[in-house]
């Protein structure tokens, strides 16, 4: 890339700098951006052995979900301010589980629901699963 000044000269930009006009003076201000890092690419066949924190999060609310079912009816809509206290694996205390912001979120980010996450929504008897 070059870079024409005002008067017709011409500059061009070292690898890894960017040539921006200065605000003052209209010469160039020449600023560093790092290179960008490379993610290294997934090794086929090895899966994690712990569940993210997204699936821990989605098992914590599927609980919370199944005692509102078994508590009101699958029949009656959770509200959205409404928690829940549930025992998690591993917790000594109950854990709060903002279930209607839950459900509000998991509603909105249906598509990117896996198949199973959906199979154990409608098996709790959620409609729009």
């Amino acid at each position: 890339m070059t870079w024409v000044n005002g008067s017709g000269g011409r500059g061009s930009r070292a690898p890894g700098r960017s040539c921006r006009p200065s605000n003052r003076n209209g010469w160039p201000s020449w600023t560093y951006s790092p290179p960008r890092r490379r993610l290294r690419p997934r090794q086929p066949g090895v899966r994690r052995r712990t569940p993210s924190k997204a699936q821990a999060a989605f098992q914590r609310g599927l609980a919370a979900l199944s005692q509102w079912v078994e508590r009101e009816g699958a029949h009656r809509p959770v509200p959205r301010d409404h928690s829940e206290q549930i025992t998690a694996d591993g917790e000594t205390e109950p854990v709060t589980v903002k279930l209607g912001v839950w459900v509000s979120n998991t509603k909105t980010r249906r598509d990117k629901l896996t198949p199973e996450q959906v199979d154990a929504l409608r098996e709790l008897g959620v409609e729009w699963a």
